[in-house]
């Protein structure tokens, strides 16, 4: 079947991108909604510009779509997107959607509105043996945004590993976070694994911190 995944460059999007290569779904596409607002309900934010260079490292072709980002309108932006890749002969849109109701109610509405079968490979999946499938799976993807307690400055950058997940289940002990981050808690960047073709290096990057929550900007980063 052709398909396309709706792509952030975050881990969850990223092993979607693995589940269907997995099932020997023919990838055409990789659907990037860049959002102007950073507090979009519905797409990823931090580091969004760097999914042209993750196409790249696929060996994907990427369709990139802007939107303003505004709660509910931005949905339009995604329907005109998957109506083009319908037009292009695409039959399935494979997505990261874990727990999230939100957004995956909608974009299966968009689906079904255009025509489009809409898959979720780890819907309701155990988020702890998820998580340590990413790792044991060899994927290579840090942490580019944090807003909860429990995770400060020093986890902007950090990659996720066995020893990361540890501390996140403590974490979830003591404060409640949720150890895959559907609560919002961290935004992750798949940089390197097993299907990637090349990986990313990062050359320059900044953090910026606000009282309690920051993001890690890559500013510069090249294929390796």
């Amino acid at each position: 079947m052709d398909v396309a995944v709706l792509f952030s460059g975050g881990k969850d999007s990223t092993m979607a991108v693995h589940a269907a290569l997995e099932a020997k779904e023919d990838v055409k596409y990789l659907l990037s909604v860049k959002s102007k607002n950073d507090e979009s309900y519905m797409f990823h934010v931090p580091n969004i510009h760097i999914t042209d260079l993750l196409s790249q490292a696929l060996d994907i072709p990427i369709m990139s779509v802007e939107t303003e980002g505004i709660k509910e309108e931005e949905l339009n932006d995604l329907k005109d997107a998957f109506l083009k890749l319908k037009s292009l002969g695409i039959e399935a849109i494979y997505t990261g959607a874990l727990y999230s109701t939100y957004q995956k109610s909608r974009i299966e509405k968009l689906g079904c509105e255009v025509g489009l079968k809409i898959i979720s490979p780890y819907w309701h999946v155990d988020e702890l043996e998820y998580m340590r499938k990413i790792v044991s799976l060899g994927f290579k993807v840090i942490i580019c945004g944090v807003a909860a307690w429990g995770l400060d400055e020093s986890w902007l950058g950090r990659q996720i590993d066995d020893e990361t997940i540890d501390e996140l289940i403590k974490l979830n002990e003591k404060y409640g976070i949720d150890i895959a981050f559907e609560g919002g808690e961290a935004e992750t960047l798949a940089i390197d694994g097993p299907i990637f073709k090349r990986k990313i290096k990062i050359l320059k990057y900044k953090k910026e911190w606000h009282l309690d929550s920051g993001v890690y900007i890559i500013e510069d980063a090249i294929l390796d």
